[in-house]
């Protein structure tokens, strides 16, 4: 499509509200021209957890707010919008009720497309928006709720190359804070104490290295945390602070094992491809031991490396907004009025299930 795109997004999958303004210029580069978000970290906090009922009362009472918010910011109207695109999953069912029934109503009563966008799709594409990178690439996504390897081929063209069996990587930081007595989120909880470690008084399992199968688990170093911790009961600062590094320590190898892999799996894959990147999107991509050990291994791989800011590395409209311009720029048909939320969406429709494949679908 050549011409300039101005798409609305919204994003309400899980624990933010957000609303933005995205423009895509017919040469392919973007312009963010508003990016709301409301956190509700101070709402779940007290509870260790996001509470999803808690979440989607949260997203009905801020969504038109923040929606206003963007338009003005953007000193845009709906008029002046091509697009609506709306994350429609995955994610917590009610949060995304909220938003999809909210994109719904303002393209119908604008008369505009509305493009129910796969969460997954957003990060994928950032890099996009922000590094105007060309295909093919890795992204590494590494979150709350998903811990992904995906080849992207294209606008709508995903492989995924592996994911979890079990915890996804910032689930297992949540779990890990929360049985050594530390504040959620437990990610950045987990990195802060880690620095008062010391280095070598605990050694934890690294999870899968060398396994032939491009996945991923941390159960069992949850499980071995707690194990220790047991066993240093009642535990002093200085021990938490200890079996946190030592916890950090043995993520950051286990994803330095398996992207290791998947580089040399993309390098066989295309070995023509001039400036092959990886991509890391997801909360957990702000872990500065994670991500300097991720850009140590794909320097010496011969890589770039990639993290957008961390402002889009977690969720966000931007990148639900982007993904929507991408689409539409694809040539790739509008979604209908009638489609629905899905809690599970993969971006990979022909993956192998992974392990707790349930009725309703693959996690991710």
């Amino acid at each position: 499509m050549n011409r300039r795109l101005t798409i609305l997004g919204i994003e309400t999958s899980c624990d933010e509200t957000a609303a933005s303004v995205v423009c895509r210029a017919p040469d392919g580069s973007g312009d963010i021209l508003s990016d709301v978000v409301l956190s509700q970290l101070d709402v779940h906090a007290a509870f260790g957890g996001v509470v999803p009922e808690l979440a989607a009362r949260s997203h009905v009472s801020t969504l038109d707010r923040l929606i206003n918010q963007a338009l003005e910011q953007s000193e845009t109207t709906l008029g002046d919008i091509d697009a609506v695109a709306v994350t429609a999953g995955p994610g917590l069912i009610g949060g995304l009720m909220v938003g999809l029934m909210t994109g719904k109503a303002i393209a119908m009563a604008a008369g505009k497309p509305l493009c129910g966008i796969n969460h997954l799709e957003g990060h994928a594409l950032t890099a996009r928006l922000t590094d105007k990178i060309a295909f093919p690439y890795l992204l590494l996504l590494v979150s709350g709720g998903h811990t992904q390897i995906v080849l992207v081929e294209g606008v709508d063209r995903y492989e995924r190359w592996g994911t979890t069996i079990d915890d996804a990587l910032g689930e297992a930081f949540d779990k890990t804070a929360k049985l050594l007595g530390l504040p959620y989120p437990g990610g950045p909880a987990v990195e802060q104490a880690a620095q008062a470690g010391e280095q070598g008084r605990f050694k934890l399992p690294v999870p899968m290295r060398r396994d032939p199968r491009l996945v991923f688990s941390f159960s069992g170093l949850k499980t071995a945390v707690r194990q220790m911790a047991e066993q240093q009961t009642p535990l002093s600062r200085q021990t938490i602070a200890d079996l946190c590094l030592a916890f950090q320590a043995a993520v950051t190898a286990s994803l330095d094992d398996r992207i290791s892999m998947a580089l040399e799996r993309f390098k066989a894959r295309f070995p023509d491809c001039e400036d092959p990147a990886l991509v890391v999107a997801g909360g957990v991509a702000a872990n500065k031991a994670i991500r300097a050990s991720l850009l140590a291994r794909t320097q010496s791989a011969g890589f770039r490396f990639i993290a957008p800011p961390l402002n889009l590395c977690t969720d966000n409209a931007a990148m639900i907004a982007w993904a929507g311009a991408e689409r539409m720029a694809e040539g790739l048909p509008a979604s209908p009025l009638d489609m629905a939320p899905r809690s599970r969406w993969p971006l990979d429709a022909e993956a192998t299930a992974a392990i707790g494949h349930g009725k309703r679908g693959a996690k991710a």
